[in-house]
């Protein structure tokens, strides 16, 4: 059996150790004659794979005890409408910053339930940067701040988080979370779908200040109440039991051999290198980010020809390099290098990158595609 190299978006590719450790639980998890999938959630068995995904999230992440963390369904996207109801009850106010298609969606989702004003926006030149915010542009009485802290569709990162005071921030994480350390400090709340970076798809974390929780409006549905789910540890209602169970492995794949935060940034960094300075030298390619915002996930580029683009979308399928294919939104392609992918795999892309300009500035009908 031969493996492609998967750079989808999400959901995305798995670190092969945590598949065959899968694998190899599927019919009987530590000699209890039972799939995780077939325990039941209330059964001590399984407690031990929640709290112990808990803990290993509060020690890789360094989380402070005054926050919990909450493992829920729904997607980040449930969490646009959630974030207000709970967050934005006590001047009815928020702010947001407008940095890709999640930001957008997010902001119009809070509008529904206060008075969501955004403060800045990247759109003017196709979220191709994070814009600089002064602490001025931010409303004194907004209740919190949001960002998306890395944006998949465009490949941008908050390298330097804006300044909000005494307010809270609020960061989507759901496409860098445990890509590198971040301090959790400096937020109010952090949360993630955990499809891209972390499980398959069903999972979604949110870690959250405590004084945060209790605050909900009155009209809250039961399910979105953070309190609801803060007071039964998360077993409110039958949580994602298999997808907590694989996010689990992965945090201990992270921890074990990996080797921690710091080393997994380590090894993004020198991934993305390798693809950043590619594009910075090539005669086709060329990444559509400023290089102070290049997200270390997520590598959008183009040739500047949807011909030549659509040529090389379907030649690296054909060589196992798959969900290569820019957002539907925006076209070219697009690399997400997430933890599980290994720096083998964007060495080998680079390789085929090399390969497939060559061929194509060597073609004399293909350069005048180029060209035009």
């Amino acid at each position: 059996m031969s493996r492609v190299y998967n750079f989808s978006a999400g959901p995305s590719m798995l670190p092969e150790a945590v598949l065959k450790k899968a694998a190899a639980e599927m019919l009987d998890y530590e000699g209890s004659g039972q799939s995780v999938m077939e325990m039941s959630h209330r059964s001590k068995i399984y407690g031990t794979i929640i709290n112990g995904a808990e803990a290993l999230i509060r020690e890789i992440m360094n989380i402070p005890d005054n926050y919990k963390v909450l493992f829920l369904q729904g997607g980040a996207s449930t969490q646009f409408a959630a974030i207000p109801m709970n967050l934005m009850t006590k001047n009815g106010k928020a702010d947001y910053i407008i940095t890709g298609q999640w930001a957008k969606k997010s902001f119009k989702e809070a509008s529904r339930f206060g008075d969501a004003k955004a403060i800045a926006s990247s759109e003017d030149k196709t979220f191709s940067y994070i814009p600089k915010i002064d602490k001025s542009m931010i409303r004194p009485d907004a209740d919190y701040v949001h960002i998306c802290m890395n944006n998949t569709i465009y490949g941008t990162v908050y390298h330097q988080l804006p300044d909000t005071g005494d307010i809270p921030l609020v960061a989507d994480i759901s496409s860098c979370i445990m890509s590198r350390p971040i301090d959790v400090s400096k937020f109010g709340m952090l949360y993630a779908g955990a499809q891209k970076n972390l499980a398959p798809a069903g999972l979604t974390i949110v870690i959250i200040r405590e004084d945060l929780i209790g605050n909900a409006m009155e009209n809250t549905p039961t399910m979105l109440n953070y309190q609801i789910h803060a007071d039964n540890g998360s077993m409110f209602n039958t949580p994602p039991c298999y997808t907590i169970y694989v996010a689990k492995l992965v945090m201990e794949w992270i921890k074990n051999e990996i080797g921690g935060m710091e080393k997994m940034q380590e090894l993004n960094e020198k991934k993305a290198k390798l693809l950043y300075d590619f594009l910075d030298n090539s005669k086709l390619f060329k990444g559509t980010v400023v290089p102070e915002d290049r997200s270390l996930m997520n590598v959008p580029f183009i040739t500047g020809s949807d011909e030549i683009d659509a040529l090389f979308v379907k030649q690296a399928a054909d060589n196992s390099f798959v969900n290569i294919k820019g957002h539907r939104s925006v076209g070219g392609m697009r690399a997400s290098i997430y933890n599980a992918m290994p720096y083998e795999g964007v060495e080998a892309l680079v390789k085929f990158m090399t390969e497939f300009e060559q061929n194509v500035l060597n073609d004399v009908d293909a350069a005048i595609a180029f060209e035009k």
